[in-house]
């Protein structure tokens, strides 16, 4: 075995490991640039613990990625230790059998990532080296599969459901000849078992890294449902010294079913670092994840403020210590906090007080029960379709729910608005006035005030920057629930809402007013709806 054959593959040019294209968007191949930022932040944070030591140079160290896929992460641990133990274990050969048979486990997540992920760390899909299988980096492997585990794992159902990941027994019940998607790491009641029962021994994993599997399709596949969140989760009951993970952002302010996820997150005092990308495919060149991409390390033994760094439109601000625990969401921008500070140190009531529930009067977005020509006792429907606003008609008596709200004025605007590139972004779509009677599908919320008057000036505040610079902060994808309007405040329905005069009521500074009009464009004129 020579100094350099091993590794060699490390040197060409590309990096295999870059050009490999991304088998869907809920399992993203992390980048090894990426890999090696995460890297560099964990060596950062173990020097600062242990005296200055070097976490390469430590032979006792473990590290487990428990979803690899190319084996990204592995292969940069090696090569990072192969140059740290150097002295320690002089022979090349003596220190990578070392590494690769003691220091470094992983967990595959299909068979194909499997045998790509084996291949970049052992140089051969089979860890065992032998006269007819010569080509792998270890050679004192018994068990061909090395230290990178997989086998295929069976969901458990219980009413329709998995037990573990709640995926659905209708989608994901498969064939042999299908990936089950049932990952091992989260397929157990007690994981510090099933460690033993994979690598067989009592492991203790000083480190766990990697880019868990992001989401499961639901019943039907009309959304997605998140699943990153239990192998967080699921890491920390390992009680490793350090944990990183890269994994999408919308668990700042959003996603189904991540409340709990969130609150716990931004409740750990021992999260050491974040880093957000506003922009996923600044992370994961060519990959669009709605609500950005972000990475954290977890220090067992630390707690404190995290160090938050944040990189947006091409430019990365911080770390900035933060207490990720101080709103019930993460503003992920440090320059808004003193902002929004200043306008919750008021205490004034929320207009989610006057704001309608989702699906206030029970008619779903597809909904198409009304007409076309008003009749006698018939209420304006407001709806859209192919992306329209129209009008149609449907009899008072058809309205079962929230009948109380018929008779007044509305400001409305649609639950969902989204847009790409780079800031200033609108936030929100164009409101517009319902005159009373009326009501709306799924597609709108809206805004209840007695008079026109009332809702002109209500339309007038919805149209300001400050205003929707406020739902920015809790908007982190295109659907603006009812609470992404929480800390927007109320105001008197007397009068045309400027930005001037809430910059002047909020106390908001020139370079305040600067920071929100540099993320925030003006509203244009609202869109009439049509008759359909």
């Amino acid at each position: 075995m020579t100094e350099k054959a091993p590794f060699s593959l490390a040197g060409r040019n590309p990096d295999v490991l870059t050009c490999i294209a991304n088998l869907s968007n809920d399992e993203v191949f992390t980048p090894p640039e990426l890999a090696n930022q995460m890297l560099d932040g964990l060596a950062e944070a173990w020097a600062g613990s242990n005296n200055g030591a070097s976490i390469w140079a430590s032979s006792s160290v473990t590290f487990l990625d428990p979803f690899t896929k190319s084996g990204v992460f592995l292969r940069e641990i090696t090569k990072r230790l192969v140059a740290g133990l150097a002295s320690e274990i002089p022979n090349l050969e003596d220190r990578v059998d070392h590494i690769l048979t003691r220091q470094v486990y992983g967990i595959g997540i299909t068979e194909l990532t499997t045998l790509l992920a084996r291949r970049s760390v052992y140089c051969s899909k089979w860890a065992t080296r032998t006269k007819e299988r010569p080509h792998s980096v270890a050679r004192s492997f018994t068990r061909d599969w090395g230290n990178i585990w997989f086998e295929r794992t069976e969901h458990t159902w219980v009413s329709g459901r998995c037990k573990f990941c709640k995926a659905a027994e209708a989608g994901y019940e498969r064939s042999g000849d299908l990936e089950t998607h049932a990952y091992a790491f989260l397929h157990t009641d007690d994981v510090s078992a099933r460690m033993v029962e994979l690598f067989g021994e009592d492991m203790k994993f000083d480190v766990i890294i990697g880019n868990p599997p992001y989401q499961l399709g639901s019943d039907g596949g009309t959304r997605d449902v998140p699943i990153y969140q239990h192998f967080v989760e699921q890491a920390k009951r390992l009680e490793p010294r350090f944990l990183t993970m890269v994994i999408p952002a919308r668990w700042m302010a959003g996603g189904l079913g991540l409340s709990e996820f969130r609150s716990g997150m931004l409740g750990d005092r021992r999260m050491r670092a974040l880093v957000d990308f506003h922009d996923a495919s600044n992370a994961f060149p060519g990959i669009d994840i709605a609500g950005g991409a972000c990475y954290f390390l977890w220090d067992q033994e630390y707690s404190g403020d995290c160090a938050v760094t944040t990189r947006l439109d091409g430019r990365e601000h911080g770390p900035f210590p933060r207490d990720l625990g101080e709103f019930d969401v993460f503003v992920r921008d440090y320059r808004a906090v003193a902002i929004l500070r200043k306008v919750l140190s008021r205490s004034e009531p929320s207009i989610i007080d006057i704001l309608s529930a989702d699906k206030e009067f029970g008619f779903t977005s597809n909904f198409r029960g009304f007409h076309e020509v008003q009749a006698d006792d018939d209420v304006a429907i407001y709806y859209t379709d192919s992306g329209k606003r129209l009008v149609g008609y449907i009899d008072r008596s058809e309205i079962t729910k929230s009948a109380n709200l018929i008779d007044t004025w509305k400001v409305m605007i649609s639950s969902a608005y989204g847009e790409r590139g780079s800031y200033p972004y609108r936030i929100l779509a164009k409101p517009m006035i319902a005159p009373s009677p009326s009501v709306c599908t799924q597609t709108y919320l809206f805004f209840s005030v007695p008079t026109a008057e009332a809702a002109a000036s209500l339309e007038s505040y919805l149209g300001t920057r400050f205003l929707r610079f406020l739902v920015s902060l809790r908007k982190i994808t295109q659907h603006a629930t009812r609470s992404t309007y929480t800390w927007v405040p109320q105001q008197s329905w007397d009068r045309t809402w400027t930005d001037d005069e809430l910059y002047a009521q909020y106390g908001i500074t020139d370079d305040e007013v600067v920071f929100i009009e540099s993320m925030i464009r003006p509203m244009e004129a609202a869109e009439v709806p049509r008759n359909a």
